[in-house]
Order: C-alpha cells, then structure tokens, then sequence
C-alpha cells in the first residue's frame, strides 16, 4: 500500500525535482533567507528541518545525510551554526511569509527563513 506516499510534484520528473529542492535547501541555509514561490517554499521547508534535526544529532551518520543532500559547505553551517542555535527547539525552524504576486506571471510569491 502506498499510504503517505503522495509528494508535491511541480511538473517535474524525480531527478530535476530532487535537483531543484536540494538547490533551494542550499541557497537557503548559506544566505538565511531566500524568495520562492510559496509552492516550493512548501516543498523545502520539511525538507530543510530534517537537515537541521540531524544537525542537532551532531553525530557522522547524521552528517553524512546532510552532505548527501547539501553539500559540504551547508553541512558545516548547518552542524557549526544551525543546529547549536536551535538545540532548545523541538522543531519549528523556519518561516515561510508570504508576498504579493509575482508582476509577470501572477505567482504567489514567499520568503523563507530561520527562525
């Protein structure tokens, strides 16, 4: 059975989704805050506390999942910065605050950051 198994697909295939989520978790933990639609403000924001969770676990394995997904760069901010900042937090680490539309295509547009 596939219960819990439906995913946000944005049109896209599993390899340029997967692509495109990673990117945006990146760019999101290197700047702090980054402006999306708010679809795929949705899509990353689990996606980014699970990295920041693992960051809070602190041990190899927990940093091997992070480096699979974010690179090396983003896994030292994330174990280094992060995580040490949230220790206290069950969860919850980011924002998502929405916007107008976009001028040229009417997209919802949102600003996620850290909390």
């Amino acid at each position: 059975m596939r219960h819990h198994n439906a995913n946000k697909k944005m049109s896209l295939e599993s390899g340029p989704r997967k692509a495109l989520v990673r990117a945006l978790a990146r760019a999101l933990v290197l700047k702090k805050k980054i402006k999306t639609t708010v679809s795929k403000a949705k899509i990353i924001k689990p996606f980014v506390e699970r990295l920041v969770t693992h960051g809070k676990k602190g041990t190899i394995a927990a940093r091997r999942l992070v480096v699979k997904d974010i690179g090396s760069e983003g896994t030292k901010k994330i174990f280094d910065l992060i995580a040490p900042k949230y220790a206290k937090r069950s969860g919850g680490y980011t924002r998502i605050t929405k916007l107008g539309r976009r001028m040229s295509d009417g997209a919802a547009m949102a600003y996620i950051e850290f909390v």
